[in-house]
């Protein structure tokens, strides 16, 4: 790069030079031409206008030619001087290109002397490298091999602990199993204990509800016939006073169980959770068994509504609203009435 400059900045100068050099020399092929001319025609003027040319004119003339003489004598020198300059400029030039070929000479002298020894010196140090790797490898392989039985024996242990814990698993899952038999075995137990003592409770409940209606029955028969034998005993006016208490007695045993029957529905309905998107239409009839005490036997249907939802949710409301403690309330006539009934349910009939 440094070449190509030095080059380059030296032939532009000495083209100009030589380009300069021609063009004086043509200027004075040109020049002394015209000056014969020139020469000619002052002749011919002298010739002709002898009467009107001085002294002072011809001076002038002189004058001027001797200015164009010392003009093209200088311009000759700056010629010569210039290309004089321009040959020092190229010699200097070309003294300074030897300097530096030779200075680059040197530098590559010693770059390739510099690159020997770094050579060698990379040399030594590759083989030194290489008795360090060779060394290092020998202790990888060492280290290696001590990893691997390390891994191996850790891997063993890892195997036998593993081992312990699913043998330690196993008995604990069976024995939570045999736990888990058991505690079904006695939750099987205490539920048949329950059912059996619900069972016997109901029973029991049962056999004092069919006392209690004997006994009722017992006393609504003494009572029939000690009225009989009252009526029998008594005028017609005491019998006519007598029925028309026995017709009130069945109007308020009628009325008490039509209420009775409203409080049931009513409770029913407010426990209960009308599920949604039903069809038009549907209903469902449910069977309910009480005792005397308003405690709720059973409830089943006596007619599905066909849908497995509603049914589902009318149950659970009269599950929820038991017990009915109203019944206790009731003559014997109105309980004997409601120990088994039916309720009616539709959408539309809750308010």
């Amino acid at each position: 790069m440094a070449r190509h400059d030095s080059r380059v900045g030296y032939g532009l100068p000495v083209a100009l030079a030589l380009a300069l050099h021609v063009g004086v020399v043509v200027i004075n092929v040109l020049e002394f031409p015209a000056s014969e001319d020139e020469a000619s025609s002052a002749s011919v003027v002298k010739a002709t206008l002898v009467s009107t040319e001085t002294a002072t004119d011809q001076a002038q003339r002189a004058e001027a030619a001797r200015a164009r003489a010392a003009e093209r004598q200088a311009e000759e020198e700056a010629a010569a001087k210039s290309a004089a300059e321009e040959q020092q400029r190229q010699q200097a030039a070309q003294e300074a290109e030897a300097e530096r070929q030779a200075q680059e000479a040197a530098e590559q002298k010693a770059a390739r002397e510099a690159a020997e020894q770094a050579r060698r010196e990379a040399e030594a140090d590759a083989k030194r490298r290489a008795e360090e790797a060779a060394a290092a490898e020998a202790q990888r392989q060492q280290e290696e091999q001590a990893r691997q039985q390390a891994e191996a024996e850790r891997k063993r242990q890892e195997e036998a602990r593993r081992q312990a814990e699913a043998e330690a698993e196993r008995k604990r899952q069976e024995e939570a199993r045999r736990q888990a038999e058991a505690e079904a075995e006695r939750k099987r137990q205490e539920e048949a204990r329950r059912q059996a003592e619900a069972e016997a409770e109901r029973k029991r409940q049962e056999e004092a509800r069919r006392q209690a209606e004997a006994e009722a029955e017992r006393k609504r028969q003494e009572e029939a016939a000690k009225r009989a034998a009252e009526a029998a005993s008594s005028s017609l006016d005491s019998a006519i006073a007598g029925e028309e208490k026995a017709i009130a007695n069945a109007r308020q045993a009628d009325q008490a169980s039509n209420s009775f029957q409203n409080l049931v529905r009513s409770a029913v309905e407010q426990a209960w959770i009308v599920p949604s998107n039903l069809s038009s239409g549907v209903e469902a009839l449910v069977r309910l068994t009480l005792l005397p005490t308003g405690e709720l036997v059973k409830a089943q249907l006596a007619k599905s509504s066909g849908d497995a939802t509603f049914d589902r949710s009318v149950l659970q409301a009269v599950e929820r609203a038991a017990p009915f403690r109203e019944m206790q309330d009731l003559p014997p006539a109105a309980q004997r009435r409601f120990r088994d009934f039916n309720l009616r349910f539709r959408p539309g009939d809750v308010r």
